[in-house]
């Protein structure tokens, strides 16, 4: 998936990205800011702006590839099967209608033959599945009147209201305080399990410690490394996961500044023809730089996509 310029010119974001989500499972997409996270999430959903330009592969749900969907069949698909809770829920929710309403479309977009009465009773029900007080009088209220924590609330009962087969969470604690972060982890953890697979988009490896089995690195657009979480967090590989990890502080940490990972992610306007991470990598040579690194198995439940040396390695294919 790339972007097109004013003059037309394509330029690849998002390639070599390959990924499963297994049901009922939790999967962590981790990386720095810029990296593609939030598009890869928007192309499952196909909701990526107008300058973006689908070169190929696949998204494939139940065996169906959603890219050669049309809109109308997106649309039934959309909230039902697939739902998404956005980062922003203040921007996400509409200012002028109360959240009663805005849920409720939801359930009359699915559901036509609906009544209002059982619409506003699984409404209130999916308010108190997220800890929202008093639902049948907070559903006639606007989203100027929730907190920033309540909001995202909102917008989970929203997500979830459908019980959709898979349910993508686009930085779910981002700009919430840390009590408010943990209670809306542990309605993340409950929902795991009732409201079938969790696509977990986030740059907090903590989060993904907590509430996830499987684990996908990106950097730059790309799956640098994917795995189990034992794999990922005990035996990370590429350099830029070591870096994620040497990033992070821990109760035993030695009283020392952190370790911070030079340079910043490349701009689409800016990537090499071989590895995407070669400016900050310490280990970079002249192949890493021309080549696009191998994709290679560590094990069996590791992937890692990088010119290194590793024991035990053997050639994947995708």
């Amino acid at each position: 998936m790339g972007f097109k310029d004013d003059d037309g010119k394509v330029y690849n974001l998002i390639d070599h990205l390959n990924m499963q989500l297994d049901e009922g499972k939790a999967l962590g997409i981790v990386g720095e800011s810029g990296c593609g996270k939030s598009m890869t999430s928007l192309s499952l959903m196909r909701l990526l702006p107008a300058a973006a330009s689908v070169q190929g592969g696949e998204i494939l749900l139940n065996g169906e590839d959603l890219l050669k969907k049309s809109e109308p069949e997106m649309e039934k698909i959309r909230g039902k099967q697939i739902a998404m809770i956005f980062q922003e829920p203040m921007t996400a929710l509409n200012p002028v209608m109360t959240i009663g309403k805005q849920i409720g479309e939801c359930l009359k977009l699915h559901h036509p033959e609906m009544k209002e009465d059982e619409i506003r009773k699984q409404v209130c029900e999916a308010l108190n599945d997220v800890g929202i007080a008093n639902p049948e009088t907070r559903i006639n209220q606007y989203p100027h009147e929730f907190s920033g924590g309540m909001r995202q609330r909102v917008m989970i009962a929203m997500a979830i209201i459908n019980h959709p087969a898979i349910l993508i969470a686009d930085e779910p604690t981002t700009a919430l305080d840390v009590t408010i972060q943990a209670q809306i982890l542990d309605i993340m953890r409950r929902l795991k399990g009732s409201s079938g697979s969790l696509m977990l988009i986030t740059h907090n490896l903590g989060i993904v410690a907590e509430i996830c089995e499987e684990v996908v690195v990106m950097y730059a657009g790309r799956a640098i490394e994917r795995g189990t979480l034992k794999a990922i967090f005990d035996n990370p590989l590429h350099p830029y996961t070591q870096g994620l990890m040497a990033s992070v502080p821990t109760m035993r940490s030695e009283k020392k500044p952190l370790y911070t990972i030079p340079g910043t992610v490349p701009t689409v306007y800016d990537f090499k023809e071989g590895c995407r991470f070669a400016d900050r990598c310490q280990h970079c040579t002249e192949e890493c730089r021309t080549k696009i690194p191998p994709v290679k198995r560590v094990g069996e439940d590791h992937i890692v996509q990088c010119w290194m040396n590793f024991e035990g390695e053997e050639p994947y294919h995708e």
